[in-house]
């Protein structure tokens, strides 16, 4: 049987990492994130319930307490906070290329040498993410995205 991997998508800063998971209509999806950068998801999605995971080996340790999480409809996003600030040579550990499911979030991305200058993420808004403390990491979960109104399609 394949393992089938959602698309992530990725940017940093000095403190922390952006990490979009993308896989429309999750059902019960579960996230974990271990102090030395260990991020773990799954979740069924489609029609058949197909089962995808991630199982990566950050760069740098990270500050579980103080990242963020928000499971929507489209995409689970995390707000991963380094334990230590600085600028990491690349999303995994492991060298070599990055695996095909993973790419850059050229969206929120900025190179390190215009840091200071970029607007800061830090005015999304990101008022409705949970800390990744109080995520229930596994079982049925109540989503809060029944509040959200419907996208529409584009025709």
């Amino acid at each position: 049987m394949m393992d089938r991997h959602p698309e992530v998508v990725w940017a940093q800063r000095t403190d922390k990492v952006f990490l979009t998971v993308e896989l429309p209509d999750a059902k019960n999806p579960k996230v974990k994130l271990e102090p030395e950068g260990k991020f773990t998801f799954s979740a069924t999605a489609g029609t058949d319930n197909q089962l995808y995971e991630l199982d990566l080996e950050l760069f740098g340790k990270v500050n579980v307490d103080a990242s963020k999480i928000n499971i929507g409809l489209r995409h689970t996003f995390v707000v991963i906070e380094k334990e230590d600030k600085g600028w990491w040579k690349r999303l995994l550990k492991p060298e070599g290329k990055s695996p095909p499911y993973i790419k850059v979030d050229w969206n929120k991305w900025v190179d390190e040498d215009e840091e200071k200058d970029a607007p800061s993420l830090d005015n999304f808004d990101l008022g409705g993410m949970d800390d990744l403390s109080n995520i229930n990491m596994g079982g049925d979960q109540d989503s809060d995205d029944e509040d959200l109104p419907e996208l529409e399609s584009k025709p």
